[in-house]
């Protein structure tokens, strides 16, 4: 089942990971761990998600300042795997499948967000026990969960989204599965306009309505808010669910005659996270669909530039579990 690591819980260990050198300069290297500690796990990962928000900006160097940032760094927070070992206050989690979002538990390099690698060192807390079944399904529930947390916590339901990538698809079926009117998804890239499940996609040029109440923002598309605004109703808010690495402006008297709102998603809660565990659970969120393109994890460099610039790839992952 795994180690039960003594009471020093330290170890020697090494793991193979993906490095960001410098924008647009990835390898995969071996870098060192720290130790584990009484309350730390070590994951061995089957598989890590690779995501088109922020590891994008991170590989182009577009990134603004944040906590953390500077080459070299691991990057990713979307892995799943198996614990092979556990410090003596978490010995009785020794086996079970989770889903970790990183680690920063890397010698030689940053950890932002640190999940992308063979195996890896965190606090026992930071790792959320799914099903096995789920197998590499689960690198989606983090991403599922910023989804809902972006949807549940306004006011009232998105009616319109914008994008029809793999955040935009989840959430629209979490609207679904939380019981909400289906909304309509805007999409201009002809090749992501099909894969609905209960919803309809169109081009924004065909739809002419002009009093949507909620409008969520899955695109990163800041520079398009004018046009947003424009197709509120009075009163009615935009959520910026996207990352944005520019500046957001937008015309005021228009935003001022609807007295529009705008709010900012950010990332998941704990809370979140459990209740999209219970809807994919009991069938009402379905992540079939949504991972497109599979990668060795030897293959990296490659499966990133294919991740960042295949319009057919909604979601790439890596599999690490032939990894040498």
């Amino acid at each position: 089942m795994g180690q039960r690591l003594g009471p020093s819980g330290k170890c020697k260990m090494q793991t193979r990971a993906v490095v960001l050198e410098a924008p647009e300069k990835l390898s995969l290297q071996t870098l060192g761990l720290i130790g584990a500690g009484p309350d730390d796990v070590v994951v061995d990962v089957h598989w890590s998600g690779i995501s088109t928000g922020t590891e994008r900006l991170l590989w182009s160097g577009r990134m603004p300042p944040f906590p953390g940032m500077g080459y070299p760094l691991v990057p990713g927070y979307e892995s799943v795997g198996q614990i092979v070992a556990a410090g003596e206050h978490v010995a009785h989690r020794l086996g079970e499948t989770v889903f970790i979002p990183g680690s920063t538990g890397f010698i030689g390099a940053r950890g932002l967000f640190g999940g992308t690698a063979q195996r890896l060192v965190a606090p026992s807390a930071r790792t959320i026990k799914i099903q096995e079944s789920m197998a590499s399904h689960g690198v989606l529930i983090a991403l599922a969960a910023t989804a809902r947390h972006a949807i549940v916590d306004g006011a009232n339901p998105p009616e319109l989204i914008i994008g029809h990538g793999v955040l935009g698809r989840l959430l629209a079926r979490i609207v679904l599965a939380e019981g909400y009117p289906a909304p309509v998804v805007w999409e201009t890239n002809p090749d992501r306009l099909g894969g609905a499940m209960g919803y309809v996609v169109c081009d924004p040029s065909e739809d002419d309505r002009r009093d949507y109440s909620v409008i969520l923002d899955a695109s990163g598309a800041g520079s398009l808010m004018d046009s947003w605004i424009g197709r509120l109703a009075r009163g009615g808010e935009i959520v910026l669910a996207g990352f944005y690495d520019q500046p957001i402006s937008f015309a005021f008297p228009p935003a001022f005659m609807r007295e529009a709102r705008i709010r900012i998603a950010a990332e998941w809660s704990p809370a979140d996270l459990a209740a999209t565990l219970e809807l994919v659970g009991d069938g009402r969120l379905s992540l079939d669909g949504l991972i497109t393109h599979q990668a060795e994890a030897g293959a990296a460099a490659g499966a990133y530039r294919t991740a960042f610039s295949d319009a057919d790839c909604l979601k790439m992952i890596l599999d690490w579990r032939g990894c040498a």
